[in-house]
């Protein structure tokens, strides 16, 4: 009979505030952060701090691919976000459900944006390109090709007419969305420009890269009002015709620089919702905070600085003047109105400094009371803070950070009863709850290595990397006592099977067993556990590892001359050595029956030992990187392992088979701890995160999982074969071009067969049916039974039902590898399917696909013109009569709004927006009370140098 297992599933992963591969963004509400935890984002209540909802993509790939790289809010309640595999998918904040999935990209997701209408989203890619999708019609529109290397950022312009995006490539490029090409190309940075924002008027877009500067352009308006007109006048320059000819593509025009404060790069710019304030990332510790006045203050600046710079030096003025020979003229020039210049317009306020590197940053939508703005900061140190700006200072109003470690998580243990789940890093050891993932207590520590929790008691060890040993009180998150252990390291820690006491190992040569107890210390009230060193044993070199058997019988250790020693307990004599490992082993594992020794190692192997003769039973290629863990499931030769290639494996060791893999981590894994029963486990990794795998009632056969791994092997060689990674430069593709916004996947072909084989059961179907009215007219037959196969449906309805489950946005490249027969056939039921009311978009949908991929075949083609004719007529009436209930139904709810406006709440609503318009007008007070003051200061300090002058000029 052949053998089935249960199989383990991820059930939940903790301990991720926010991850570094993507930025933050605050919700439309400005109530909550979206912040990315690896493969999910996480909604968190500002002033709360808990995370209210999470959003996990519900995908069989997992891991590093599927690790969110972008994040972009819209005005309603709908997020779009971008993944490392190109995908990216439209979220509900509220539900809590992905709406759609939109794949097209073969590289990871860097940039997103919404239009203003929220109808839009532009992405851009590592792949190089930027794709434009339609958020309505969930489905592509087209791809625009130009870049020659990732696409940093981009941004809309000219009411989503127009796009503009960075790269890594040093270049801007200005698109037109509504021709599709390339209509402007803007050089000038020395480095790769890492981000792009225009403030909500358009007036200035600004580009932040490596260079010391920051660089602002002025935006074209439309030429019908343009201020392309406006600013040739201003500047003095003759707009000729020939000068509007070479204008007539220039969107953006050089207007300035201002030196940046720092010399990191810039990692991003952005303007408020308001267009009051610019915020500049920089790739360190600070954010540069600048205030952007608006048209009339920046006149009145620039009008002062030119009387400044008259008083300072009248007579070059009037060299000048007598040199031209024409005072006229200079008159003239004095009456017209100063231009702007970059110094007018934007004015540094504050620069904000964290305590740690900034990964990214993110504006409130909401402006509160008696301050400039909020802005949310994502640290890379897994922590979220909150700043409010008022005037030239920054106030920090909150912090998340409880919910996760500061660094990578080193060891985690779990009590005997598996309510309890103990983790170390670098400054801190953190208690969870298994089952929740909450975090419970936090205390701080020196770097932990290793850990446990001591049996049938609320206290734990931790071993440092200093050689101290640790006694923490869980109940009162205390530490107890600091123990000088080791004179090095501390690498392992493993419990003795009698629960009394346990055995450390350490890079100082040392075995040390201890030995718990509980004692009342002067000064203390009550009794506190402590422990005391019974034996120790000396080693010839560094121990790494170290497992007692559960007989409390023999004890191993790992050293770092790659063999593993085995002693009695007892009387610490030498009983085995275990040589053949290549590299060091980092871990062992002991069998509950004694039998068996199994040792994880730098070499990638795993090595399985008889305890009895010290005989290897067989050598496993294990993992792709050092093994770094190794644990035997009780009372079973199941056994675990997990390495730094990021993977957690499952073995049966009687059979020496590789059971199930489990793939999930974005990093090392250094750590994992088993439940007694076996039921669950949980590994703590690199990427800072801790995850749960259940065991399931799910049984699996060992052959169909090494199928289902040369199935996965094999989609992933057919996604290498459609990226094309490996092309050559002759397809780099030409200057501005677009092309199509789709890409093939494994899902598109599968679902492409799928709908091949409905055609031709319902083809056969057919010829079935007609089989039997043939044989009926000729004499009695017996009923013809329903066809089981297509669940009893007819033909028609069959092949409906199994188009209609796929994605509408996938259905263009679906139907490309349908041959031309097919295509005909699929036709010939779009009449029986334009009669259902809900069906006529979908009908239209595939008649234009299947016509534009088809079109030459098709006119040529005599027997598909009776299709076509009667398409013509039924999908025109239908179309028409689908649009006339659509404007039906939003003239009413349009005349619903109406009357729900005119009704009590729109007194309420109007003494909002007077509110809002209130504060706004406090604020520019409050910045024009700081701009006279430094005006006041600047003037007594000059009266004062020009008496100190004129007091010199006396004596």
């Amino acid at each position: 009979m052949v053998k089935a297992y249960l199989r383990y599933e991820q059930a939940s992963s903790f301990g991720v505030i926010t991850s570094l591969d993507s930025n933050i963004a605050y919700d439309s509400t400005g109530k909550h952060v979206l912040a990315p935890a690896l493969e999910k984002v996480g909604i968190w209540h500002v002033r709360q701090g808990i995370c209210n909802k999470t959003l996990i993509p519900s995908s069989s790939r997992t891991g590093p691919s599927l690790a969110v790289t972008s994040i972009a809010s819209s005005a309603s309640t709908l997020v779009a976000v971008g993944y490392a595999d190109g995908s990216i998918r439209i979220w509900d904040c509220e539900k809590g459900t992905c709406e759609t999935t939109l794949n097209g990209h073969k590289g990871a997701v860097t940039a997103l944006r919404y239009n203003k209408l929220g109808s839009m989203i532009a992405s851009g890619s590592k792949d190089n390109d930027v794709i434009l999708w339609d958020v309505v019609g969930e489905t592509g529109l087209f791809r625009l090709r130009g870049h020659r290397d990732q696409v940093t950022d981009l941004v809309f312009l000219d009411s989503g007419k127009k796009l503009v995006t960075s790269s890594k490539d040093k270049f801007l490029r200005v698109w037109d969305l509504e021709t599709q090409h390339c209509m402007q190309i803007v050089s000038g940075h020395h480095s790769e420009v890492w981000s792009v924002d225009v403030d909500p008027e358009e007036r200035f877009l600004v580009t932040g890269s490596a260079d010391p500067e920051l660089r602002f352009y002025a935006v074209k308006q439309n030429m019908s009002h343009g201020s392309l007109m406006s600013d040739s006048k201003a500047n003095g320059i003759d707009a000729s015709e020939d000068h509007m000819a070479e204008d007539k593509w220039e969107v953006l025009k050089p207007f300035g620089e201002i030196q940046r404060q720092t010399k990191d790069r810039v990692a991003s710019v952005r303007y408020n919702k308001s267009g009051s304030l610019l915020a500049c990332q920089m790739a360190g510790k600070t954010i540069e905070i600048f205030r952007v006045l608006d048209e009339a203050e920046a006149k009145r600046k620039s009008k002062r600085r030119l009387r400044r710079k008259e008083k300072k030096n009248p007579k070059t003025e009037v060299k000048n003047v007598t040199d031209n020979g024409d005072a006229s003229n200079a008159i003239e020039e004095a009456d017209t109105v100063p231009v702007p210049t970059v110094p007018d317009v934007f004015k540094l306020l504050q620069v904000i400094r964290a305590g740690r590197k900034i990964s990214s940053f993110s504006f409130c939508p909401i402006i509160p009371r008696d301050s400039l703005a909020t802005l949310a900061l994502s640290l890379n140190n897994n922590s979220l803070e909150f700043y409010t700006l008022k005037g030239s200072e920054n106030e920090k109003t909150a912090t998340i950070d409880q919910q996760g470690h500061r660094s990578d998580v080193r060891s985690v243990a779990l009590s005997d009863d598996n309510n309890l789940l103990m983790s170390t890093s670098h400054s801190e050891v953190k208690i969870w709850n298994p089952s929740t993932g909450s975090c419970l207590r936090t205390i701080d520590s020196g770097y932990g290595i290793c850990s446990l929790i001591v049996p049938k008691s609320k206290y734990g060890i931790v071993g440092t990397k200093s050689g101290v040993l640790e006694i923490i009180d869980i109940g009162s998150a205390a530490k107890v006592e600091d123990v000088e252990a080791h004179g090095g390291t501390i690498w392992s820690i493993a419990p003795i099977p009698d629960d009394t006491g346990f055995v450390t190992v350490s890079a100082d040569h040392e075995v040390k067993f201890w030995e718990y107890q509980v004692k009342k210390k002067p000064g203390q009230e009550s009794k506190q556990l402590t422990v005391s060193n019974v034996r120790s044993m000396k080693m010839n070199d560094d121990v790494l590892a170290v497992a007692i058997s559960p007989d409390a019988k023999h004890i191993a250790v790992a050293l770092l001359d790659s063999t593993v020693k085995v002693f009695y307990v007892d009387s610490l004599k030498f009983y085995l050595s275990l040589y053949g490992h290549k590299l060091p082993v980092m871990c062992i594992a002991i069998s509950s029956d004694g039998e068996l020794i199994v040792t994880g190692s730098q070499d990638k192997n795993l090595k399985i030992w008889g305890l009895d003769f010290g005989d290897c039973h067989k050598s496993i290629f294990a993992h792709d990187d050092s093994v770094m863990g190794v644990k035997f499931v009780r009372n079973t030769h199941y056994l675990f392992s997990i390495g730094k290639d990021r993977l957690v494996k499952y073995w049966d060791a009687d059979k020496f088979e590789l059971l199930l893999t489990l793939g999930g981590h974005h990093a090392e894994i250094w750590c994992f701890a088993i439940s007694n029963r076996g039921d669950f486990l949980v590994t703590g990794s690199h990427d800072r995160s801790m995850r749960r795998w259940d065991r399931t009632e799910e049984p699996f056969f060992l052959e169909e999982e090494k199928e289902k791994r040369l199935e996965e092997l094999f989609e992933s060689e057919i996604d290498n074969a459609a990226d094309n990674r490996h092309g050559s430069l002759e397809e780099i593709p030409e200057e501005g071009v677009a092309g199509l916004a789709k890409k093939t996947t494994v899902d598109v072909l599968s679902a492409a067969d799928s709908i091949l084989e409905a055609l031709e059961l319902a083809e056969n179907e057919k010829n079935r049916v007609a089989e039997y009215e043939e044989e009926k007219t000729k004499g009695k037959v017996p009923d013809l039974l329903p066809n089981a196969v297509m669940l009893g449906l007819s033909p028609s309805e069959f092949v409906l039902k199994t188009i209609s489950k796929e994605k509408t946005n996938d259905l263009e490249q679906i139907l490309l590898p349908l041959p031309f027969s097919d295509a005909l056939k699929l036709l010939s039921y779009m009449k029986d399917w334009s009669l259902i009311p809900e069906k006529v978009e979908l009908v239209c949908r595939i008649s234009t696909i299947v016509l534009q991929t088809h079109h030459n075949q098709l006119v040529t083609t005599p027997a598909a013109r009776p299709i076509l004719s009667v398409l013509r007529d039924i999908l025109h009436a239908n179309v028409k009569e689908c649009k006339d209930t659509i404007g039906f139904n939003l003239a009413a709810m349009d005349h619903v709004k109406q009357m729900m406006a005119s009704r009590s709440d729109a007194p309420f609503r109007d003494a909002k927006a007077k509110l809002m318009e209130i504060r706004s007008q406090q604020a520019k007070r409050m910045e024009a009370r700081l701009d006279t003051k430094t005006e006041r200061k600047r003037k007594k300090k000059q009266k004062r140098l020009e008496d100190g002058q004129h007091g010199h000029a006396w004596v």
